[in-house]
């Protein structure tokens, strides 16, 4: 799959569920084996034009999440590289236990896309928004955990998850005019996070949509003094332990970002491999609360959250404050 800048900012402005339907549109060129399962999202995850172009490459299982996932299981044991694709709570949620059976418990070669999860339909309510998802998913033995930072990363990561052999979960996160972290084409390695800013005093572990707000967090706290690194963290399992270790070796406090509840998710894992860290920095887990709110427009649901650039910028130096550090 070719990726360049002119793709970047078109996917950018269409949003991560237009983008993987564009990715898969290639992606069908490319892979003979490759089968995408659908639970009645083709619109919603932009295959109308993948559907129409490989006819034979496209089920519509309807709104049957848990049957969907009993037939990519049986196709990729006949061979085929399976995608299955619903909105995040109904592809992680609703057919848990067949994911469990089916994917983690025999290894089968099926691909699980969630579409726009965290809160950005949060108009809906919580039926339809997800923050339980990277908790459930990397919970489940043999299973990959992708979040990608960006639309670019989602391409990426589609790409990749195809040519790993076993289950992956890859959350998709935000809407429509998604800011861009990557614009252009770059290195991905499933397992492997990446730099993306340099620094010694604070460490941001970020995924999914925080990824980009941390960015600009950095360069906030850089005006007032502080020296802070910015790390995408778009694989939650296998975790990247190397770049924890390495950070927790100088850094003066670890920050994860993530719009997922601060249950389970990125938070969680990092500190998972803290615990064996002697030393190990102090640690701030930013994210959604672990509770069901009301129904709201996206960003008043990271508002909320204190997940917008100032709500984070002021979570980290009352932190500061109350720990007495830096």
């Amino acid at each position: 799959m070719i990726i360049n800048k002119s793709k970047a900012g078109l996917w950018s402005k269409i949003g991560a569920r237009a983008t993987f339907g564009m990715a898969a549109l290639d992606l069908g060129n490319e892979l003979d084996e490759l089968m995408i399962l659908s639970a009645d999202t083709s619109t919603s995850a932009g295959l109308e034009r993948f559907k129409r172009t490989f006819p034979d490459k496209y089920i519509e299982c309807g709104i049957a999440e848990q049957n969907m996932m009993g037939i990519a299981a049986g196709m990729a044991s006949e061979g085929h590289v399976v995608i299955t694709t619903t909105f995040a709570p109904f592809q992680t949620m609703r057919c848990c236990e067949q994911i469990k059976v089916n994917l983690g418990y025999m290894v089968q070669n099926v691909k699980m896309v969630g579409l726009a999860s965290g809160v950005v339909q949060g108009s809906l309510g919580y039926t339809h928004s997800c923050i339980e998802d990277l908790s459930i998913m990397r919970s489940i033995p043999n299973i990959v955990v992708l979040s990608p930072a960006d639309c670019t990363e989602t391409a990426k990561a589609l790409s990749a998850a195809l040519e790993y052999n076993g289950p992956v979960y890859i959350r998709l996160t935000g809407g429509s005019n998604n800011p861009a972290v990557y614009s252009d084409d770059y290195d991905f390695e499933i397992g492997k996070s990446i730099a993306l800013i340099e620094g010694e005093d604070i460490v941001l572990f970020s995924t999914g949509t925080m990824v980009h707000k941390s960015l600009s967090v950095a360069n906030e706290l850089k005006g007032q003094g502080l020296s802070v690194a910015v790390i995408d963290m778009h694989t939650i399992k296998p975790i990247d332990a190397e770049m924890i270790n390495k950070v927790c070796s100088y850094a003066k406090m670890v920050v994860t970002v993530e719009e997922h509840s601060i249950v389970g998710g990125l938070g969680s894992a990092v500190a998972e491999v803290k615990t064996e860290i002697l030393n190990a920095p102090p640690h701030l887990i930013l994210g959604l609360p672990d509770q069901y709110g009301k129904s709201n427009d996206y960003e008043e649901l990271l508002k909320d959250a204190g997940l917008t650039v100032s709500g984070i910028i002021d979570s980290i130096l009352g932190f500061i404050s109350d720990k007495r550090i830096l």
